[in-house]
């Protein structure tokens, strides 16, 4: 009897995932409304520099919050794939999900904890791709052997998304 109840205590305390599930969506509408906000913002930079003739530097100012949404976007939605991910290893089958398309893409669809790590990890390996790129549009450059190692990292990153989509495949 004692064990009964323990196993069953024991498959209540999946609920207690649902924190993880309900903070990560909020995580995520946060992360969505600063990127929106810094894409208007980005928007209003731009409107200022051709409209106005502002004293804006638009590459700088401008496309650098633009690749910084880009990141908080790709968190956003590592964040959701997270909380679809819990909901439905530790909670229940989302049954909506199964009954709407998404064009044959099934990303919000978790079967196992393995299939959630592979999707975590490559989006987190696109956040840090964008992560890299907008702090390149800050760097100076002074010796050829800096543009070197630039050079080198983009090929790195290149052959990491090869083999990437090579391992999907």
């Amino acid at each position: 009897m004692i064990e009964k109840i323990f196993e069953g205590l024991l498959v209540k305390s999946r609920f207690l995932v649902m924190f993880s599930v309900i903070f990560s969506l909020l995580g995520a509408t946060v992360l969505f409304i600063v990127a929106s906000y810094d894409v208007i913002k980005a928007t209003m930079i731009t409107w200022q520099y051709y409209v106005h003739n502002a004293n804006v530097d638009l590459h700088a100012d401008g496309v650098s919050i633009i690749i910084g949404a880009v990141d908080l976007y790709l968190i956003a939605v590592v964040l959701l794939i997270f909380s679809f991910g819990l909901y439905e290893l530790f909670i229940s089958r989302i049954e909506k999900l199964e009954e709407i398309e998404l064009r044959d893409v099934d990303i919000l669809t978790i079967k196992s904890l393995d299939q959630l790590k592979d999707k975590l990890g490559k989006v987190i390996i696109m956040v840090l791709v964008v992560s890299f790129f907008q702090r390149v549009l800050h760097m100076t450059f002074a010796t050829p052997l800096e543009m070197l190692y630039l050079a080198l990292a983009i090929l790195a990153l290149g052959v990491a998304l090869y083999f990437m989509n090579k391992n999907a495949h």
